[in-house]
């Protein structure tokens, strides 16, 4: 007797028609909306015109589709395109089976997906929280880009921010949804860290240090390199609002918005501010986060006293923990952003026994990337704008100085600091006590006693503490001997800042 061990034709026909099939192809979009223009995805043609669509879709195993009731029918639509961010998410929602509404739009195409909300089915839900989950993966997909190549109006009130990723489970689901939005080399830590937290062979201590990384990672939002175009008349505006004078440090500033809006990068040097204390360096770091329309994280090298503290700790130890830098990264909650590096000229440690914390400054500097020995994995950092602060050049090494555009700043005569006082000081102290600038008058002989006082003082801290004093003042006088306004000349402004 023979056998025969081999498919006939029809059954090899009958099993690749029941293998899975892929009925869209992927469109990459850098868009942070979702509207008619830019869908997250697009379905084909339906009988009728709905806004909305409430279903599931399918296992993606089979067939990638959605599937509702219509009429007590079950139809299927296919997933024509998708944006190639969301491909994770359709896997992970159709093999799932979580029930969704849609909010669609008709185009040319067919419908274009402009949101997706969870339906709530009363039964036990597969999504990861209860507070947003699937809200804020869209969001943060949006917020995002696709790393490769992957095969209504009332939805809008829908808010993800605040959730957190911290459980296992959360984790997982987010790097099946999202982990082409992840830069390559995160997103394979992310696996390999992943096996560790959820394997039975590792010590609890090592498993906890993973499951840590992986919230503190995972929680940033991991953005490109490339920049908008700014505004150079905004971002003018800005500086004149925020700071008086320092014309030099202005046109800097505006020379840099003009080379990110003909590169889309930021520029390979950051800014070392040099001045006396009080000058107003810190705000000038301010200002350029706002006309950037970047978070901001701050790094005060006078407290930092060997490199640990900025490299972080081998998670050999029990109490290990992640670097000061990296702690501003989860801080800031992304990747782009502005980095202020105060007093630069205290990161010199030649004393200390842990390794030189300017050493380690170097790293982030070069944005060649960054390595912090707890998160074991090297951080991006072309999207990092560093802004430095020091009071002394002659402190501050070769090495960083030359990782930086210098700019000195003198400090303010006795005219301009007339100006600073009245035109900024005093109404940004009247504003933040709640005080009308007719409640309390300083008289140009009184401004003059206040700048008098405040001459052994660089910089203009002191002027903003002798504003406050006077305003309080006023205040208490207005409170308590019921007075519409109080004026101060030079003799009463005397008397107070004694």
């Amino acid at each position: 007797m023979v056998f025969d061990f081999s498919e006939s034709a029809d059954k090899k026909e009958e099993k690749a028609a029941e293998g899975p099939v892929c009925t869209y192809t992927a469109f990459h979009s850098e868009s942070n909306i979702s509207d008619a223009d830019h869908p997250l995805m697009i379905l084909q043609q339906l009988r009728e015109m709905p806004h909305h669509l409430i279903g599931q879709f399918s296992d993606p195993e089979k067939r990638t589709s959605f599937e509702y009731q219509e009429d007590k029918e079950k139809v299927t639509v296919d997933v024509l395109k998708i944006d190639s961010r969301f491909t994770g998410l359709l896997h992970w929602l159709g093999s799932n089976a979580i029930r969704v509404r849609l909010s669609l739009t008709k185009t040319a195409e067919g419908y274009a997906v402009t949101a997706i909300r969870e339906i709530n089915t009363g039964s036990n839900s597969k999504l990861s929280a209860e507070d947003g989950f699937l809200q804020y993966m869209i969001e943060r997909l949006l917020d995002g880009r696709a790393y490769e190549d992957q095969v209504a109006d009332d939805d809008r009130d829908i808010d993800g921010d605040e959730m957190k990723l911290t459980s296992l489970q959360s984790i997982t689901d987010f790097l099946e949804c999202a982990g082409n939005t992840l830069p390559e080399n995160i997103r394979l830590w992310a696996r390999r860290n992943l096996v560790v937290a959820r394997s039975r062979e590792i010590s609890p201590e090592e498993k906890r240090h993973a499951q840590r990384a992986l919230s503190i990672m995972l929680n940033i939002r991991w953005k490109g390199d490339y920049f908008e175009p700014i505004d150079p008349v905004e971002a003018r505006k800005i500086l004149d609002e925020e700071l008086y004078g320092l014309e030099n440090v202005k046109q800097r500033i505006i020379e840099t918005i003009i080379q990110i809006n003909r590169t889309h990068t930021l520029p390979a040097y950051g800014l070392l501010l040099i001045g006396p204390a009080g000058i107003g360096k810190s705000q000038i770091a301010y200002a350029v986060a706002r006309i950037l329309k970047l978070p901001w994280a701050t790094l005060d090298m006078s407290a930092i006293h060997d490199s640990e503290q900025l490299t972080g700790s081998s998670r050999v130890y029990s109490n290990a923990k992640s670097g000061s830098i990296m702690e501003a990264f989860a801080r800031a909650g992304e990747s782009n952003l502005v980095f202020i590096i105060n007093e630069l000229d205290k990161a010199d440690s030649k004393t200390s026994t842990g390794g030189n914390p300017a050493d380690a400054l170097l790293t982030l500097l070069d944005n060649l990337g960054y390595t912090d020995n707890y998160m074991e994995c090297t951080i991006p950092t072309t999207g990092v704008y560093p802004i430095a602060t020091a009071n002394e050049k002659d402190r501050i090494s070769a090495p960083l100085m030359s990782r930086f555009a210098v700019i000195n700043i003198p400090d303010y005569t006795p005219e301009e600091k007339k100006v600073i006082f009245s035109k900024f000081s005093l109404p940004k102290v009247l504003k933040r006590m709640g005080m009308r600038e007719e409640e309390c008058v300083v008289t140009p002989e009184g401004v003059d006693a206040v700048i008098l006082k405040c001459t052994e003082e660089t910089g203009v801290r002191d002027l903003e503490q002798a504003a406050e004093h006077i305003a309080a003042n006023a205040l208490y006088k207005i409170e308590t001997e019921h007075l519409t306004a109080v004026t101060y000349d030079a003799e009463r402004v005397s008397a107070l800042l004694g």
